[in-house]
């Protein structure tokens, strides 16, 4: 009795938190099998816990409980509450994985009963993989009952058995005026309980509004279903956590999964695009449309079909259905199962000689314009076996690298778990731990001991806490002109393209091999001419939203937002021969546009320069111990390959752009900064001085992926000499291989003689996780974004350039134009030396 007491305990200690007790684990669940075997307790509620409280697909608990189950409907044991028909009945709700083959064996079962409940439970079952084979076989020997189960996945039963989307839905606004980004849904502090979604859940806006889980508990007294409304919604990370949040607060229970839900209703007038991908991954309802006219409280009734909005019997606001398959991702629970579902369908008609079904809508492809290819177009094109890829074409590519971090991984894990999968199909699936290292929580320790052999074992490859950023190792392990995609919105690769993802995104990738994808626009940003004195990477950077902002293409004001670049591919040319660590600074920041991916043109010699180096790094790690040995020689040998044979895509001539924005190196003569607390935001140092926003600065960080080691040897430079500086700086190399060189070459001394607060390689300051800058500080940094409370509660930060970081930890303000070339000249003539990178195949016997 010992569990049931020490699980009322739990259930007691969850209810005070407003939570559900969490699944129920490999111990718990043989303790609960043991009681069911005995016939003690409460029977009913031990079999309401072993069917409602177990996750599904490959969990260790899953595995006791199908095998429990199996020995029921083999009848080696006899329960008396549990007949051999109700043991299928209660596998069927598995999804897949362990409970798979006792299923497909319980077809050729003597008793009828466990033969019907099989069929029934297989025919809605799409997590098949290699079992598929079993039940072909026995259809081929002539097994009736593997012949119907057969038939109905032809026949897309498990599909049409659902209920297609109502033509009507009547909804209760909860409206977030203004915009809401993933770190008002899923708060960075509070990263570590994102796999525990109904307690993440009760985060969500709580730095934003008074009581807003109160609201909404208040809106379902109306006795509809409330729709998450906003002017612009979900800008920010790519976090699954986000819609997972607004799903638990407003979606519906999934039978036989504990502690997740599904469906729910998004309205926006813009919905960041990976935002909205993740919601149609996840069963919920995304919709663009006027919400001017919606406020918290209104009923309202959408007609999906009609593509009208409608309050107190009028139109509001119209709109059309997009992509034109949502509804059947809607139907099937979201898009990951329908495609996993439509290829069963696909795979059961072949075995059947059946043409193609005709059940699911087929996604709506462009007209061939004949015109050429962007260099993004004939990426995602290799990808899928083509040529190119016209924008608006839905498509499946091979994505050849996925990338998974620390505060998303456990999530990942779960959907991996879903998904029944004990392996990965992408060349490359790469863990990091990135975002705890530096200060971990107990359930970060537990993460940094079993996520590394969870990935490892399926043939991923697990990188260490205090090895450094996610996207300084993967980009290093990408290769070039490839398709890939990460469960964090900075993946975007400086050789090849990436579409990031949520962590079910992610999942599915890294088990596949490929992911879904509508092909967006792209976007032309060209430069031109000469970079000047005193300009960085960094400052070109916000030189491509200062240009949009000119050209009307671009709006800080989030009511009737304009963002050319959101939901779109940006693509870079013009300045061929930096070096792949540069192209990242400006790739990377596409996240900051809303961009959906982004391309830089370069020419082979910095990827060959940039591959060498990889090479050796890779091997490095294979002496070191790294895990999967074998997926890190893979990748070895296709680096080599491709060196062997050098070829880069160039985009076609006559190639269409939904704009392109020429800017013009010569014009930009000071720094570029965003300003407190918006990326669009942006300003010269000569606009922000004559403005009034805060110039006094209190705090400095020089870290996150935007940084490469250059950056901090321009700190050392500018920074040497000078003493202590009175602000508070932070500095936070993105890797370990950087934190060894800078130490070896002086440059820790120097920080240590100026009063830097130095923080192991990863992500520090920039994801607000662990490390907070003081409540309300102005704070200058190199970090990524600067959305309200991300760094600190309350804090308005600037970012901009490492060069620019240091000479305002020394002045403890934002200095004039002529301050800062003054400050800034330690680094003239010392270029070539300071923006040196790390090429390893150039260090001696190198290793990690």
């Amino acid at each position: 009795m010992s569990f049931i007491q020490d699980y009322k305990a739990h259930i007691i200690e969850r209810e005070a938190l407003g939570v559900p007790p969490l699944p129920l684990n490999a111990e718990q669940t043989v303790a609960l099998v043991e009681m069911i075997k005995d016939n003690v307790g409460d029977m009913a509620q031990n079999i309401d816990l072993l069917t409602n409280r177990v996750s599904p697909g490959v969990d260790d608990a899953a595995y006791v409980k199908a095998a429990f189950l199996n020995d029921i409907a083999l009848e080696k044991i006899t329960i008396k509450d549990i007949s051999a028909p109700r043991a299928v009945e209660m596998m069927g709700m598995m999804l897949g994985g362990y409970n798979v083959k006792p299923l497909v064996d319980a077809l050729t079962s003597k008793n009828s009963d466990v033969i019907n409940a099989a069929k029934e439970a297989l025919k809605h079952t799409l997590l098949v993989y290699d079992s598929f084979n079993d039940v072909e076989e026995l259809y081929k020997a002539g097994n009736t009952h593997a012949t119907e189960v057969i038939k109905s996945w032809a026949d897309a039963e498990w599909f049409t058995s659902k209920p297609a989307l109502a033509e009507k839905i009547t909804l209760t606004v909860f409206k977030v005026a203004g915009e809401t980004n993933t770190d008002d849904l899923s708060p960075a502090s509070e990263a570590f309980t994102r796999s525990d979604i109904p307690l993440h859940a009760n985060s969500m806006l709580v730095a934003k509004m008074d009581n807003p889980i109160e609201t909404i508990k208040k809106l379902k007294e109306k006795g509809h279903p409330i729709a998450y409304v906003g002017d612009v919604v979900g800008t920010g990370s790519s976090r699954k956590s986000g819609v997972n949040s607004v799903q638990w607060h407003m979606g519906e229970d999934i039978p036989g999964v504990p502690n997740k839900r599904t469906g729910g209703v998004v309205l926006g007038s813009i919905i960041a695009p990976i935002f909205f991908a993740t919601c149609e991954d996840s069963g919920a309802l995304p919709l663009e449309l006027d919400v001017s006219e919606m406020e918290t409280g209104d009923v309202i009734t959408i007609y999906p079909y009609k593509g009208e909005a409608h309050k107190d019997g009028k139109c509001i606001a119209t709109f059309k259905l997009n992509p034109n398959t949502i509804t059947d991702e809607v139907r099937a629970g979201g898009r990951i199962p329908l495609i996993i579902g439509r290829g069963l369908t696909s795979k059961a008609r072949g075995v059947l000689g059946l043409s193609v079904s005709d059940v699911f809508l087929t996604a709506e492809q462009p007209t061939d314009s004949g015109k050429g290819y962007t260099l993004a177009q004939k990426m995602v094109g290799r990808a899928c076996g083509m040529s190119g890829v016209r924008p608006g074409m839905y498509v499946e590519p091979v994505t050849s690298t996925v990338g998974s971090q620390d505060t998303t991984g456990p999530m990942t894990r779960d959907e991996i778990v879903e998904l029944a999968a004990l392996g990965f199909s992408a060349d490359l699936v790469m863990q990091s731990f990135c975002h705890t290292a530096a200060y971990p929580k107990p359930s970060d320790i537990t993460m940094h001991h079993t996520l590394p052999d969870f990935i490892s074992k399926r043939s991923g490859v697990a990188l260490r806490p205090g090895d450094g950023v996610i996207h300084s190792w993967l980009n290093r392990m990408v290769l070039p002109d490839t398709v890939g995609t990460g469960a964090d919105s900075h993946t975007r690769f400086p050789i090849g393209i990436s579409f990031p993802g949520g962590s079910g995104i992610v999942a599915f990738a890294g088990v596949t091999g490929s992911m879904p994808l509508t092909m967006p626009e792209s976007v032309l940003v060209r430069f031109k001419g000469e970079l000047q004195p005193g300009i960085t990477l960094r400052d070109l950077v916000n030189a491509i939203p200062h240009q949009a902002i000119k050209e009307g293409l671009l709006t800080v004001e989030k009511k009737g937002k304009k963002n050319i670049f959101a939901g779109r591919i940006m693509e870079i040319e013009g300045m061929p021969n930096m070096k792949c660590e540069q192209a990242f600074e400006l790739s990377d920041a596409s996240a900051e546009r809303s961009a959906a991916a982004c391309t830089v043109l370069l020419n082979e010699e910095p990827v060959i320069e940039y591959l060498k180096s990889n090479v050796t790094l890779l091997e490095s790690m294979i002496k070191a111990g790294y895990e999967d040995k074998r997926t890190i020689q893979r990748r070895i040998d296709k680096m080599k390959e491709w060196l062997a044979s050098p070829s880069l895509m160039k985009p076609d001539a006559d190639a269409e752009y939904a704009a392109v924005i020429e800017i013009d190196l010569n014009s930009i003569t000071e720094p570029i900064l965003a300003c407190p607390n918006d990326p669009d935001d942006v300003a010269t140092l000569s606009e922000v001085l004559a403005s009034s926003r805060p110039t006094k600065i209190d705090e400095v960080f020089v870290g996150s992926c935007m940084t490469n080691i250059g950056h901090y040897r321009a700190l050392g430079e500018v920074l040497k000499g000078e003493g202590p500086v009175p602000t508070t700086l932070w500095v936070c190399p993105p890797t370990k291989m950087d934190e060894k060189q800078l130490t070896e070459d002086g440059y820790y001394a120097i920080f240590g003689a100026a009063g830097a607060r130095t923080e192991i390689p990863g992500c520090s300051l920039c994801m607000g996780n662990q490390a907070r800058v003081a409540d309300n500080a102005v704070v200058f940094s190199t970090s990524t974004r600067n959305f309200d409370n991300r760094l600190g509660k309350g804090a308005q930060v600037y970012l901009g350039s490492a060069e620019l970081a240091a000479v305002c930890s020394m002045l403890g303000r934002i200095p004039t134009q002529a301050e800062y070339l003054e400050k800034t000249k330690k680094i003239e003539g010392k270029e070539s030396e300071i923006y040196k990178y790390l090429n390893f195949n150039l260090i001696k016997d190198y290793k990690l």
